[in-house]
């Protein structure tokens, strides 16, 4: 049976006069729920997308919501020079970069046997490089500073199993193998980076895409019957972008109620 979500957790300044880039902050999955909640925890928030039109939208409805006017920029992180672009584009507008949200990544379903060598690469070159990408034009500002914190989205596949999923898992465990090593070199510096590996969190896209009969076998995987809001794991980053996790680095968490 499914459960139903919990309240909306309000802001409690956790990230007051902290500067925050997100990626892939378009639509109303987690990229915009990550940005909505660091705005209402205090913190000055760009936000990135590959799509111009609901990059747009998304920054009018953080508006009306937030009564906060957020900055955008274009990027498709498989593209250095758009990375590049957006990482000084940040730091143009902020004066420093804080804290950046790596969510930017690219899904599908093919198995092995049939899978060609362009939607291996592409879901790689989005999902993996791309955050490889990001972590890379951002370090040099962060180190400077010995200071930042950077939060990836992997996911529970980078872990297990899935028919059909093998690019997105093989990409998802490599941006927790990049989280790890990466955050073992930025940490003398005062450079904190970890990441997220959400189950499924179901937002208007994903039911959109998804047959109901495959998002009703995800349900019920989980132990509360039903997929996250995209607020409950953003309530995560928000807590790996924030002081209260000082102390790690390097680590993967789990946002997930799924049946091992």
């Amino acid at each position: 049976m499914s459960q139903t979500p919990p309240p909306y957790v309000e802001g409690h300044n956790l990230l007051a006069g902290k500067t925050v880039l997100v990626t892939a902050a378009a639509g109303k999955g987690i990229g915009f729920a990550t940005a909505k909640k660091c705005l209402e925890e205090g913190a000055r928030v760009m936000i990135s997308d590959i799509h111009d039109r609901r990059l747009a939208e998304a920054a009018d409805a953080l508006e009306q919501e937030c009564g906060v006017a957020v900055p955008t920029k274009i990027c498709n992180v498989s593209q250095e020079e758009d990375v590049r672009g957006l990482i000084d584009a940040a730091v143009s507008e902020f004066g420093q970069l804080d804290v950046l949200i790596n969510n930017a990544g690219l899904g599908g379903t093919a198995n092995v046997v049939d899978m060609t060598d362009e939607q291996w690469s592409m879901v790689l070159d989005v999902t993996l490089t791309g955050t490889f990408r990001m972590t890379r034009a951002a370090l040099p500002h962060m180190m400077a500073n010995k200071s930042g914190v950077i939060v990836n989205n992997a996911s529970v596949l980078g872990w297990r199993a899935q028919v059909g999923q093998a690019h997105y898992a093989a990409a998802k465990a490599g941006v927790m193998a990049l989280t790890r090593c990466s955050a073992l070199e930025a940490a003398e510096f005062g450079v904190r980076i970890n990441c997220v590996s959400p189950s499924f969190a179901t937002h208007p896209f994903l039911v959109k895409t998804t047959p109901k009969e495959t998002l009703d076998a995800l349900e019920a995987q989980e132990a509360f019957g039903r997929g996250a809001q995209p607020f409950e794991v953003a309530n995560v980053m928000v807590f790996l972008a924030s002081d209260y996790s000082s102390y790690m680095t390097g680590e993967t968490v789990s946002v997930s109620s799924q049946r091992a």
